[in-house]
């Protein structure tokens, strides 16, 4: 808890920078891809929390996979370096990114289904979305065969469980009471 209001403070100042220099845009695009990175790969999660590697060689390696950074981009991992809390990189990413879009209107969907959704499906989560929030959103789509069939939808704090995994809990659940 401590971490993410520690990262959401972060977020806001690196946005109001952003902001000011007309390169917000610019900017969320870094942090996505920052995000991203950091929740789908162990290994750089695991380099940012290290004791034993050094922060000018974690500086150089996130120099080195991030090429083109944005230059508040690369003071936000200066920063972050100077006041010990690069671990928290991925999370004052997500956070930015959540920060830019709240700023914006928008909001990030996150589906978690079985398989990959096609377009047509896609159109209909948007509109649902839209229906329930009233605001527009991006969907970010996350692979999971463990739920067998439907989906999971995630819109801020907001979740719907329509998947088939659920769905058989709950008659486990009916069963198991009678």
């Amino acid at each position: 808890m401590a971490q993410t209001r520690t990262a959401v403070r972060y977020a806001k100042a690196v946005l109001d920078l952003a902001k000011e220099q007309k390169s917000a845009e610019a900017v969320n695009a870094d942090m996505k891809s920052i995000a991203n990175a950091v929740e789908t790969s162990t290994e750089l999660n695991d380099m940012l929390l290290s004791a034993v590697i050094p922060a000018a060689k974690k500086k150089s390696a996130l120099l080195a996979i991030f090429k083109d950074l944005h230059k508040l981009s690369a003071s936000l991992i200066d920063t972050l370096i100077a006041n010990k809390r690069l671990h928290i990189l991925g999370e004052v990413a997500q956070q930015y990114s959540v920060l830019f879009n709240e700023g914006e209107g928008k909001q990030v969907a996150k589906v978690t289904s079985a398989v990959s959704l096609t377009d047509e499906l896609k159109t209909k989560v948007l509109a649902k979305v839209k229906e329930l929030t009233g605001k527009e959103a991006e969907i970010v789509n996350m692979v999971d065969e463990s739920i067998l069939g439907g989906f999971i939808l995630r819109v801020g704090d907001m979740q719907y469980d329509a998947s088939i995994a659920n769905k058989l809990n709950k008659l486990k659940r009916e069963f198991t009471l009678n």
